[in-house]
């Protein structure tokens, strides 16, 4: 008889599922949890480029149910929305990340890349939505360079949002 457990573990920074065999003992990659980050982060035009030291950020797209299968409330998910401090960087102004009078890049360089997932502040930026083809909406936010509040190295999905 064979049973399955299930454990986070992470391929190449991916979430991947990991089903053991008991009678076994071997270990199987099942699936990767990539559709979750899509869900999370729709592929969207977001309709602007950034000037000079802009960040161009798409906010992470609140949770439609829970774990358990429950749907969320509309105002559930609108609080999750406008509270949500992870995103994923889509763009750089060409001076992002530079010194303003030299245009050179900082010593420590570009201190993340389009691509990678950041924290970034509640409230400022610019921030707009844009409709998706299943009729839900994408947020972007432009912010500063020096408004990145920091690079997440663990899983976008798993930052909370508080009030």
């Amino acid at each position: 008889m064979t049973t399955t457990c299930e454990d986070r573990v992470r391929l190449d920074g991916v979430p991947v599922v990991v089903e053991q065999n008991q009678a076994g003992g071997a270990i199987v990659m099942a699936r990767i949890e990539n559709t979750l980050t899509e869900q999370a982060f729709p592929k969207a035009d977001p309709g602007v480029i950034p000037f000079g030291s802009r960040v161009l950020v798409q906010i992470r797209s609140p949770k439609l149910k829970s774990a358990g299968g429950i749907i969320f409330h509309t105002e559930t998910k609108e609080t999750e929305k406008w509270n949500t401090q992870a995103g994923k960087v889509i763009a750089l102004g060409p001076l992002a990340f530079k010194n303003r009078d030299t245009m050179q890049p900082w010593p420590e360089g570009n201190w993340c890349q389009p691509g990678e997932y950041v924290r970034v502040p509640k409230y400022g930026g610019d921030r707009w939505e844009v409709q998706l083809p299943d009729k839900s909406f994408a947020m972007f936010v432009i912010f500063a360079d020096l408004d990145i509040v920091g690079k997440v190295t663990g899983d976008p999905l798993e930052m909370k949002a508080f009030l």
